[in-house]
Order: C-alpha cells, then structure tokens, then sequence
C-alpha cells in the first residue's frame, strides 16, 4: 500500500499546492505578503496531500480485496 499511496500523493500534492496557492494569490487580505503566503500554502498543501494520499490508498486497496 505504501507505493500506491506514494503514487496518489505524487498527483494528490501538486493539485492540493496549486489549489492552495491559487487561494493565497486571490485573498486580499494576503496582498502585503503574497510571497510568503505562498510558500506557506504549497507546503500546506503537500503536508495534506500526505494523510489525504494514505486514507485513499487505504480505501482502494481494501476496494479491491474485496470479493465482488
């Protein structure tokens, strides 16, 4: 399961950082700071990526366990 969670964080992370960037880029508030802003969203969303990637994983492996 470590290898399929692996490849789902693989696809998971970039569109998790990339959704989160965007938001950090389009809150007014965050205008003074863009910068740090998003660094501090892509690293927050590769950290989500991480638990999200492992329960999904999770999921189809035991999706596929089971007889149909």
């Amino acid at each position: 399961m470590g290898k399929l969670a692996l490849l789902i964080w693989i696809v998971a992370a970039p569109t998790l950082m990339g959704i989160l960037v965007v938001v950090a880029l389009g809150v007014p508030y965050f205008k003074n700071d863009q910068d740090v802003y998003m660094i501090v969203a892509a690293v927050a969303g590769a950290v989500i990526a991480m638990p999200v990637s492992y329960f999904v994983a999770r999921a189809i492996s035991n999706a596929i366990r089971q007889p149909s």
